[in-house]
């Protein structure tokens, strides 16, 4: 008879941890990163403060298109490493180098010559449109040239990850952290004879932290030589049948990605009309509180890509549907349990952000609740959306994306924004209740089991 439990035993979780863990703690010191730049610019007040998050709000769409390109090229990584097939593993880590850095060169020029016209279309409605405009611009023309050694290190560390070495890009986050935290603290205020830079400061102190992080990764790599590692020189010796292969899961993961970053940005752009600089503050400091606890989403689904990508690179095909159902129950039961400490940490808000308006605070409270309350069904999708790729099923995430979010999700903006005076909280709320649909829609296409899938034979 089959064995059809929902949960899997204790060392199968414990091999899910053990991937998963240093995954969010890198996760945390990532978040810790802006959560240190909020904090610290946020006692420059509402205006300043809401520059630099309208920015960040922006870099959402360029990190969500440098994670589709790691996720594709990521999927065989995996599944090659199952094997231990190095050459596979460096075809696959070409592919990111090639796509992820040709966009990082494209978006350090959206920043640095289209700054303005980036703020206002975030701003547009906003009661104090043109002073956070003029700030951002300050924040945006310095953090251009943050992206191409973001790139490089997003596509080596989570190569190292797919590859189970996840302590590496764990100590290196925490070096990059450690040296972004002094350089925001002598920059923004003006410490150690430093001239007082404020937004300036923190735009500069991120550019050096990524710069000693993109180092650093590149010398561990230089030394220890991992097996997915090509040198620059070797970097375009690409096997052309399998970078097309890449290239395509690319497309739809992209596809599925975009139409929810793009959907979320709309939504960013309408709740920011619903006031002043009191609703993106207050947006802005739940986010940066909730980042610190969502990193189980990212997590978990990075350990079920592993996971299961490694399983069906083994050929152990009805062993990775087994490991599914276990990766997605422990999925609703981790979202939960950090769903519930994220509700808890609402009362902090108003220490760590001490100089913001107690509008904005009652704004940011109200929205931690709401995530709190959503994060077990988002770690949950997010285990559905991993299990497909990891046996290369790039489709399933973009029928559910697209479907849901053209059809239900983005009509929905447009209805509150137009008929209703709902404040940003409320609009939040009622919207992503599409999200369940989206888990009903997924749970079905994994059904069809296109998923199931050894990709080193086929490739």
């Amino acid at each position: 008879m089959k064995n059809i439990s929902l949960f899997g035993p204790v060392n199968f979780y414990k091999k899910a941890l053990q991937i998963a863990l240093p995954i969010m703690f890198q996760l945390l010191i990532q978040s810790l990163i802006s959560l240190i730049d909020n904090f610290m610019v946020s006692d420059l007040g509402n205006i300043k403060y809401s520059s630099v998050n309208v920015a960040n709000q922006l870099n959402m769409v360029i990190f969500i298109l440098i994670n589709s390109i790691t996720t594709a090229g990521g999927i065989y990584i995996s599944q090659y490493n199952g094997t231990k097939d190095g050459d596979g593993m460096k075809q696959a880590y070409r592919f990111k180098i090639i796509i992820g850095v040709s966009v990082g060169i494209l978006y350090t020029a959206c920043c640095y010559f289209l700054p303005k016209f980036m703020m206002d279309f975030m701003l547009k409605g906003n009661l104090n449109q043109t002073e956070i405009t003029i700030e951002g611009i300050k924040y945006l023309k310095i953090t251009a040239f943050t992206w191409v050694p973001i790139v490089i290190s997003t596509c080596i560390g989570s190569s190292m990850r797919e590859s189970e070495n996840v302590k590496t890009p764990l100590y290196i986050s925490i070096f990059a952290t450690l040296v972004n935290t002094f350089f925001n603290w002598v920059l923004i205020y003006g410490n150690l004879g430093a001239p007082r830079l404020e937004i300036e400061g923190a735009a500069l102190a991120t550019l050096i932290a990524r710069l000693v992080e993109l180092a650093t990764y590149l010398i561990y790599c230089y030394v220890k030589k991992p097996l997915f590692f090509s040198k620059w020189k070797d970097i375009f010796k690409i096997k052309a049948s399998l970078f097309w292969e890449i290239l395509k899961k690319f497309f739809f993961v992209i596809l599925s990605e975009m139409s929810w970053i793009l959907t979320e940005t709309i939504m960013n752009r309408v709740y920011n009309g619903r006031g002043g600089s009191e609703v993106v503050a207050g947006m802005s400091a739940a986010w940066s509180i909730a980042n610190l606890f969502q990193l189980v989403i990212n997590g978990v689904a990075c350990a079920t890509a592993v996971i299961i990508g490694g399983t069906l690179g083994q050929g152990k095909l009805e062993e990775g549907k087994q490991h599914s159902r276990w990766m997605k129950s422990g999925a609703f039961v981790s979202g939960a349990v950090f769903g519930g400490a994220l509700i808890l940490s609402g009362g902090l808000l108003k220490f760590v952000f001490r100089n913001i308006s107690p509008e904005a605070i009652d704004i940011a409270q109200n929205m931690l609740l709401i995530i709190g309350l959503y994060l077990p069904l988002w770690t949950f999708l997010n285990a559905q959306f991993s299990t497909a790729r990891a046996g290369g099923d790039a489709i399933m995430g973009t029928v559910t994306d697209i479907s849901v979010n053209i059809f239900l999700f983005l009509p929905g903006i447009f209805l509150v924004a137009y008929f209703t005076t709902w404040g940003p909280v409320l609009m939040y709320a009622v919207l992503k209740l599409t999200d369940v649909v989206k888990v009903i829609v997924a749970e079905w296409q994994l059904r069809k089991e296109r998923w199931v899938k050894n990709l080193t034979i086929e490739n």
